[in-house]
């Protein structure tokens, strides 16, 4: 019963039964029709959430993870013991080094790498491969932990719980892996520690998903030119002096195939045609995956194990590809006006006492000594650039 109150009249509506509407035909046009079909399968697609929400926790617990390791490369560090000069000093062992030769504010090279920093010159002649993974757990300041740390929360929070832990976790492992591999290839002097080439590999994946999973998303063209603009002023900063561009190129391109490998999901049409009503009779039935997905995954696949395949016997063969591409490294350093990106010669004076070796920078005035050991020689440069920073 509805009352029609402008009139003040009683109006009586009465449906008709189940049985006498099968027999009422109602004039429509084509694409009337076809405009309120789509409307009805879009509303009944919200209401159906077809893709389970994760609970993130993998995420969270990578971060704490890192602050840990920072935390406890700064108690290994003791820079009172080590230095004669230390930046916050009232933080007794866990005190920065100076400004002068760390000014992320952290602990020295020689602790980052005791602790797995990557040294390209550990992985070829010493075959230590587990530095390409262990040095994504390292950070080198106060401040490259926390732009890391923060980078990943705004960006795996809402991956690991839209894909769940085991995909995120694997992607970020192997896009730190991509982009560990692909920087000792490149940059041989030098340690490199930091987790930016897996945050890259979670961008480079977030675009790949973005792509294969092309039908089932709305504003689609704005999300995707919002993310090949942040994407493409993260790289930019990489062309800056003593920025390692070559690991965030390396983790890039492994979270882009990855994201084609883990990311892939059931289209649209899949998923509405399961969330029709019973005695609907489909008009075709949809594949669970377009068939350029397929493409797409098996591609990914095979550029993915051929490339790290070719990287890593590259790498312990001990090839410099600078030396096979001349115009590479400004990939990593374009140099201006404001800058240079050539390494400048450092020169140090090294003394014998007893079991220890005392070496000087020339440039700076800087002395550190070190214990004798069989490798000490062989690393006197590394040693010297290090000190010279």
């Amino acid at each position: 019963m509805a009352r029609d109150r402008r009139e003040g009249l009683e109006i009586k509506v009465v449906n008709p039964p189940a049985a006498a509407t099968n027999n009422v035909a109602v004039e429509t046009s084509p694409a009337t029709a076809t405009r309120r079909r789509r409307q009805q399968q879009r509303a009944s697609f919200a209401e159906f959430r077809p893709f389970k929400l994760w609970f993130p926790w993998l995420v969270p617990a990578i971060v704490v993870a890192n602050i840990a390791l920072f935390a406890i490369s700064m108690f290994i560090n003791n820079c009172p013991k080590n230095s004669a000069y230390c930046l916050a000093r009232f933080l007794g062992r866990f005190a920065f080094q100076p400004m002068k030769e760390n000014p992320l504010l952290g602990p020295s090279s020689l602790t980052l790498e005791k602790m797995g920093a990557l040294d390209v010159s550990m992985v070829v002649h010493k075959h230590e491969v587990w530095r390409l993974f262990t040095c994504i757990w390292l950070h080198a300041g106060v401040f490259h932990v926390l732009a890391n740390m923060l980078s990943l929360i705004f960006i795996g929070i809402r991956l690991e719980q839209e894909f769940g832990f085991v995909r995120i976790g694997l992607l970020y492992m192997i896009s730190g892996f991509g982009g560990s591999l692909l920087s000792s290839l490149f940059n041989r002097a030098g340690i490199s520690v930091g987790a930016s080439g897996a945050l890259f590999g979670l961008l480079g994946a977030m675009l790949s998903e973005l792509l294969t999973n092309w039908t089932i998303y709305a504003n689609k063209f704005a999300a995707l030119l919002t993310l090949i603009f942040i994407i493409a002023i993260n790289l930019a900063v990489g062309i800056l002096p003593h920025v390692d561009n070559f690991a965030h190129l390396g983790g890039f391109t492994s979270g882009f195939l990855l994201g084609f490998v883990f990311l892939i999901r059931p289209q649209y049409g899949y998923f509405n045609q399961r969330n029709n009503p019973r005695g609907y009779a489909a008009p075709s039935a949809k594949s669970k995956h377009k068939p350029y997905q397929y493409v797409l995954w098996i591609t990914s696949l095979v550029l993915l194990i051929a490339g790290y395949t070719a990287g890593l016997v590259v790498l312990l063969r001990g090839t410099d590809l600078n030396k096979h591409c001349s115009w590479c490294h400004y990939l990593s350093c374009i140099p201006t006006s404001l800058w240079s990106c050539k390494s400048q010669n450092v020169y140090c004076e090294s003394s014998q006492i007893g079991q220890q070796m005392n070496l000087t920078c020339i440039t700076n005035g800087k002395t550190e000594m070190y214990k004798l050991s069989n490798d000490i020689p062989s690393r006197i440069q590394q040693l010297c650039s290090q000190l010279c920073r």
